[in-house]
């Protein structure tokens, strides 16, 4: 088994393994015309590996291998897959196992003659080499989770941001109904992981029951099952003026994106935002010209740019029963009257109820997901919502869920993203309408099925 984490090269073998790999599965991944690529893309990579075997002294390793590549890139015009796919992880490893010079080189050919030689059993050396599941546990320790200090620093200054809004609030519009602010999301739920940059602040909006009707998207024009709308009732009894809210009816609805822009106009544009920050010793700024209500803190000394600034998300909701939306226009345009159905109350919640049922490892599993994905280029436009439900509907079919095979559910997880991408569907466990996948371009689902193509073999080119 190819070790792509070692500091040590593993040869020619190694790289012969990564090469019949790609060759094996390429008509599954690339197509006929694609494979064909991959064929003389392999020609050269294999002219570089003989190119570094005979490296003078001299010369660096590196310069023959960006010459092998630009002999590749003149033999035919790389599609994007073959570019990004075989550039990005064969010719990765390559150069890992074509690093050393030629001293080691000469080296590693010296301990070749010799193991010709009888050597007494007692002096060999037994490396023990780490499985799979160390290597996601020591991942998960040193990459993915967050420190409680890095925890409490964020959640610390999103509590206060929110105690400056909700204060402001108060005193511009006391008239306004709105219920206690409070934070949410993955930071609150730990299920944040790589760094502490993002968090959300809740503002409730609080309606009179006997004033508005939410509807489902199911039984309106929208008939998106995410996509509800707020229906302003009872007008015969209760004429216009009644309610708060009626300042931001259009067409007889709540319409989200009024609500948004009034949030915009109010806390974003008038706030007094170097006040605050002088107050909090940091520098608080609105982030501007998109649709989303978002905050960004840095470090008020310039100097400290390397420092983790940490943005928040305004997010106004409206709750009833189990029922949570969002206004989130970026979601649910063009519709300027629809509110976006949360799941992700329901999706955490249902998670953590399986796994203390069972003590399993279903969060540690999302979280290595998490984190992988977001530090993979390739893997990257696959966010939190299609994993959690990869792991709910895999829930469903096996039981196993204990910690000591996490290395399996891993790589069960890979094998199940790769036939969802082959389908371009994965289906929401709580609306089974909703394909989770809708989004991805194919360029996107391309580059996403070669990089765990190559992980079925070696999941550990994904913990790199």
């Amino acid at each position: 088994m190819m070790n792509f984490q070692g500091g040590r090269r593993r040869g020619e073998d190694g790289i012969a393994v990564v090469i019949n790999f790609l060759l094996s599965n390429a008509r599954l991944v690339l197509g006929v015309a694609g494979t064909a690529m991959l064929g003389i893309a392999t020609l050269a990579v294999k002219r570089l590996i003989e190119r570094a075997g005979r490296a003078a002294e001299e010369e660096k390793v590196e310069q023959k291998m960006a010459e092998s590549w630009e002999e590749l890139s003149l033999v035919s015009s790389s599609p994007t897959l073959i570019k990004k796919g075989l550039e990005g992880v064969v010719m990765q490893h390559v150069a890992k196992a074509t690093r050393p010079q030629k001293a080691d080189l000469c080296r590693q050919s010296q301990t070749s003659s010799d193991e010709s030689k009888a050597e007494p059993k007692s002096h060999r050396v037994h490396v023990c080499v780490p499985t799979l599941q160390d290597r996601l546990l020591h991942f998960y320790h040193t990459r993915a989770a967050l420190s409680p200090l890095e925890v409490q620093r964020a959640q610390s200054q999103a509590l206060d941001i929110c105690t400056e809004i909700q204060g402001f609030l108060h005193s511009r519009l006391p008239d306004m109904p709105l219920g206690e602010m409070s934070l949410g999301g993955s930071l609150l739920d730990d299920l944040q992981v790589v760094s502490a940059d993002h968090a959300c602040l809740l503002v409730p909006l609080q309606l009179e029951t006997s004033l508005w009707r939410l509807i489902p998207g199911e039984a309106t024009l929208l008939t998106h099952p995410l996509h509800w709308m707020v229906r302003r009732v009872n007008l015969e009894y209760f004429p216009r003026g009644r309610s708060y809210w009626d300042r931001y009816l259009v067409g007889g609805y709540l319409s989200a994106e009024a609500v948004v822009n009034m949030l915009s106009k109010v806390v974003m544009e008038t706030m007094n935002w170097p006040s605050i920050s002088s107050t909090l010793d940091c520098l608080v700024r609105p982030v501007l010209g998109g649709p989303e209500l978002r905050l960004e803190i840095g470090p008020t000394n310039e100097s400290s740019i390397s420092e983790q600034r940490l943005f928040i998300s305004v997010l106004p909701l409206l709750r009833k029963g189990d029922v949570v939306l969002t206004s989130q226009p970026e979601l649910t345009a063009p519709w300027l009257n629809a509110w976006h159905l949360s799941l992700y109350p329901w999706e955490t919640q249902r998670l953590a109820q399986l796994d203390t049922s069972d003590d399993g490892c279903r969060r540690l599993t999302l979280k290595l997901l998490k984190a992988v994905c977001r530090l993979n280029p390739a893997l990257r436009p696959l966010d939190s919502t299609p994993l959690v439900n990869l792991i709910l509907h895999l829930s469903e079919r096996e039981g196993n869920w204990s910690e000591c095979s996490l290395h399996l559910r891993f790589r069960q997880c890979i094998a199940e993203l790769i036939g969802h991408l082959e389908q371009e569907a994965l289906h929401s466990y709580f609306k089974p309408t909703v394909n989770l996948l809708s989004g991805l371009t194919e360029d996107q689902v391309d580059q996403m099925g070669f990089m765990l193509y190559c992980a079925t073999s070696e999941p550990e080119i994904l913990l790199i």
